[in-house]
């Protein structure tokens, strides 16, 4: 795709994402997108096309481009209750990661003292290129005390977005910059403990710019084939959860097209 197609592509991907564009809802004519976005019709249909190859949209008719509505069997019950909090403590804290005790008290249950740790938010990407390979690090991690495989990713500083985030981690640990990222989930790896959202991006395309320039981050870049994760998956390879995540995103999506 050229720069137009990639800025068309970008936009209507953007629409979709944030719901101005929303589930069941129709695209503008092609006559009225080409005026709109300054584009050609051939140009714009490679656009639409790509958006049908990857879900995003559905075509009904000759020309209607429509947002999918996501299927949804269960309905969510609306008579149970949150949890009261009736207080907190903040037991230990510094720049990485605060350790808290909330008074709560569940629906039906006694008050008790509930272990909260909360850390900072990060993002993951997942990067392929033309080739369906996927840019990863092999590196060690101290904790679990293994070598394995990783996207690149990392904390959402202060006065920074989630998206402009990831892009950030992925130039400064592989040297390589995303021609572009989408968000696909923000999600809570222990939800029942640690309040850290991992918001994940996958993209497609990517320019060299140079070295890592995070030596403490960066590994062992490569580009790893697509269809040789689910070997490396079994044999307990991939590392961290906003990883298994995006990677099982991107699994889900080539079977799926």
């Amino acid at each position: 795709m050229g720069p137009k197609t990639t800025r068309v592509y970008r936009t209507l991907r953007e629409r979709i994402s944030t719901g101005k564009v929303g589930p069941g809802a129709k695209l503008p004519s092609e006559r009225a997108l080409v005026e709109e976005l300054d584009i050609g019709r051939t140009a714009l249909r490679q656009v639409l096309a790509r958006l049908v190859a990857e879900g995003v949209l559905e075509v009904h008719g000759r020309s209607a481009y429509v947002v999918p509505a996501p299927a949804v069997s269960a309905a969510p019950p609306g008579d149970l209750e949150p949890w009261k909090v009736h207080g907190a403590r903040t037991v230990y804290d510094n720049r990485w990661v605060e350790l808290s005790l909330v008074d709560v008290e569940p629906p039906g249950v006694e008050r008790f003292a509930h272990h909260v740790v909360t850390l900072h938010q990060v993002a993951v990407a997942a990067v392929l290129d033309r080739e369906d390979r996927v840019l990863m690090l092999w590196r060690y991690r101290f904790v679990p005390r293994q070598w394995g495989w990783e996207l690149p990713g990392g904390i959402v500083e202060s006065g920074e977005g989630p998206e402009e985030a990831a892009l950030r981690e992925v130039e400064e640990e592989t040297g390589w910059r995303p021609d572009e990222l989408r968000h696909v989930v923000t999600f809570q790896p222990m939800i029942g403990m640690v309040d850290s959202p991992h918001a994940v991006f996958v993209g497609r395309g990517a320019r060299r710019t140079g070295e890592p320039a995070d030596a403490e981050e960066a590994g062992h870049v490569a580009w790893v084939p697509l269809s040789d994760i689910p070997a490396m998956m079994t044999r307990g390879e991939l590392m961290g959860s906003g990883t298994l995540v995006a990677l099982l995103h991107l699994l889900a999506a080539r079977g799926a097209s």
